[in-house]
């Protein structure tokens, strides 16, 4: 019984680690399609690269469930089990705002001024740093390592560089000459590429409360 317990524990683990290896490349097309986006505007390959990303978040989806089914076949004790679904939906929301800021993009044809490109370019570049930290953190949590908190600690200075970014941004928007409905637009999107910093905050903290409930 011992032995079946420990087989499971070891596919879910290897299911989360392929969860988050896909949530990887999602953030990467993102990258790509934003680089694109700014140089050139909305072009074919962008869209090529949008595509790429929903089909990537697809198979997320698909994992996830996987994931789900798994644990539901004792993998894990009840509590457990809610933490890891918790921290999964958590996660889950921020391949949906890569998604959403393309997609705003697309559909409403928004392009750029070049007063905000090297912002954005920077709140992007932050974001994906913390990204890439949470991903470590998790790896670290479900290692049973040191470092959680260290982890945490850049991620929460990243999220508060981000928020004065964004605010930096709208205040520029609004100084700026651009008619109405486009300033509107353009702060609509910035408000939620900013968000992809503040949910991988709170991703974060959850993976701090989860490490700390395991020494009790």
């Amino acid at each position: 019984m011992l032995e079946f317990f420990f087989k499971k524990e070891r596919q879910l683990e290897s299911l989360i680690y392929s969860y988050l290896e896909n949530i990887g490349k999602i953030q990467n097309h993102f990258v790509k399609a934003m680089n694109i986006c700014l140089k050139a505007g909305v072009s074919d390959d962008f869209c090529f690269l949008m595509d790429q990303a929903h089909k990537y978040e697809s198979r997320a989806d698909d994992l996830r469930d996987e994931i789900n089914e798994l644990m539901y076949s004792r993998a894990l004790i009840p509590e457990s089990r809610e933490d890891i679904m918790d921290l999964l939906e958590r996660v889950d929301a921020i391949p949906r705002f890569f998604e959403q800021i393309l997609n705003m993009i697309r559909t409403g044809k928004i392009t750029f001024p070049d007063f905000l490109v090297l912002d954005i370019q920077e709140l992007i570049r932050v974001s994906m740093e913390s990204c890439d930290l949470m991903v470590k953190q998790i790896d670290v949590m479900i290692k049973k390592k040191s470092g959680v908190r260290a982890l945490l600690s850049t991620i929460d200075q990243n999220e508060s560089h981000c928020d004065h970014i964004e605010r930096r941004m709208i205040t520029k928007l609004f100084d700026s000459a651009l008619e109405p409905f486009v300033k509107f637009q353009l702060k609509e999107l910035v408000i939620v590429l900013g968000e992809i910093s503040d949910q991988v905050d709170r991703v974060s903290k959850r993976v701090n409360i989860m490490t700390i409930k395991r020494r009790f």
